[in-house]
């Protein structure tokens, strides 16, 4: 496989490893996405993944996540009622190839010969507090630390001029708080969720890179956000609506701990910071405060077809380097989504459109794609009724 490809074919993987719970519901399911501009090529944002969460995975207390790309694996293993009911830990492993890539764009314009790939892996020890037991709506406290080890090693057209960063390990530690939470699946029927997070890097190893030593990596950077969001499907009619915002902001960030916002695809982070018709982590900011919302009408009385329309904006505070002349960005979307009778397969095509997204110094740019989630949970279940188990 083509290494740019299998490099955007891990984008999804971040998601496994922030799922701030030990997830008690069995799944099985894979999940695609890809996001293309129709003009100026950017980075091609594509993921492939395979996602299982097993409760009772050899004992009843573990519950076993897995989420294969096809050069990378992020797994954890939840262990419940450690100390009390209330309380789980989860042992994190990650690692393989293409997962420490690094994009360079700045003012709209993909710069190949700045841009290089790496690989990489970590491992981290999580606590999950539940702090409100038996209640209806949980309230739970995460605070989670690890390493990684991260390598760079040039892409197809990095410049034989420039300067790699040393390979390096990184630490950091995360802590939040999270009422409710929303599942790992492609556009759900009901979720809540109200969160605040804190999170600290450290780097073993700082140095400079690029051109003539012209850029730093960090000794540390703090990063901290806020989350509210909510999806909510009225099934009588078919039609789903979903609203997000998200706040955040940095101290000491560079060009790897800035916030990187645009882009659609909705599973490439637990947090995605989607622009219609931007490349994928198109803009670079340090602090941002970032406005989502979708609506979805049904196009037939089985609610087999549905309309999909969808915004998001962001207010920004650039990133030193990546400055441009207007703070707001905005883009509007629309597409087509399909599920099978039994929800075993669910596809979406769509297209987007960004208003300030700049191209060749003017504004304006359309993307177009597809995700698609096969569920064999929904399958197993067919088959079950089929032969009259249930």
């Amino acid at each position: 496989m083509p290494r740019h490809i299998t490099a955007w074919l891990l984008l999804a993987l971040p998601l496994a490893s922030a799922y701030s719970q030990v997830d008690p519901f069995q799944r099985n399911q894979v999940q695609l996405g890809f996001d293309q501009t129709l003009a100026d090529k950017g980075p091609q944002a594509i993921y492939l993944y395979y996602y299982r969460n097993e409760p009772q995975f050899v004992r009843s207390n573990l519950t076993l996540r897995l989420a294969v790309a096809p050069a990378y694996l992020d797994s954890e293993l939840g262990i419940k009622d450690v100390l009390s009911p209330s309380t789980a830990l989860g042992i994190g492993i990650a690692g393989g190839g293409f997962g420490d890539y690094f994009y360079e764009v700045r003012q709209g314009e993909y710069l190949r010969r700045e841009s290089f790939d790496g690989h990489g892996g970590g491992s981290s020890l999580s606590l999950y507090q539940t702090l409100n037991p038996g209640q209806l709506v949980p309230l739970f406290l995460i605070a989670r630390g690890g390493f990684r080890y991260s390598t760079y090693v040039d892409g197809r057209k990095t410049d034989d001029d420039f300067e790699l960063p040393e390979d390096r390990v990184n630490l950091y530690t995360r802590a939040g708080l999270r009422l409710a939470g929303k599942e790992p699946t492609l556009y759900p029927d009901l979720a809540m969720e109200l969160s605040v997070w804190y999170e600290k890097q450290w780097r073993l190893k700082s140095d400079r890179y690029g051109y003539d030593n012209d850029r730093l990596v960090n000794a540390d950077s703090d990063l901290y956000w806020v989350y509210a969001g909510i999806h909510y499907a009225w099934t009588n009619v078919g039609h789903k609506v979903n609203l997000a915002v998200t706040a955040g902001g940095s101290e000491n960030a560079d060009r790897f701990s800035a916030w990187r916002l645009g882009g659609v695809l909705p599973l490439v982070a637990e947090f995605p910071l989607i622009l219609p018709g931007y490349y994928f982590q198109e803009i670079s900011a340090e602090k941002f405060v970032h406005l989502h919302a979708g609506y979805n009408i049904s196009l037939d009385h089985r609610n087999r077809w549905q309309l999909r329309i969808e915004g998001a904006g962001a207010q920004v505070e650039y990133l030193p380097g990546f400055e441009q002349e207007a703070r707001w960005h905005s883009g509007l979307g629309g597409g087509v989504i399909y599920t099978s009778r039994n929800k075993v397969l669910k596809v979406a095509v769509r297209y987007g459109y960004g208003f300030e997204a700049l191209r060749d110094g003017e504004r304006g740019a359309h993307s177009v794609g597809v995700l698609l989630q096969w569920d064999f949970e929904a399958m197993k279940l067919k088959r079950a009724k089929a032969r009259g188990e249930i």
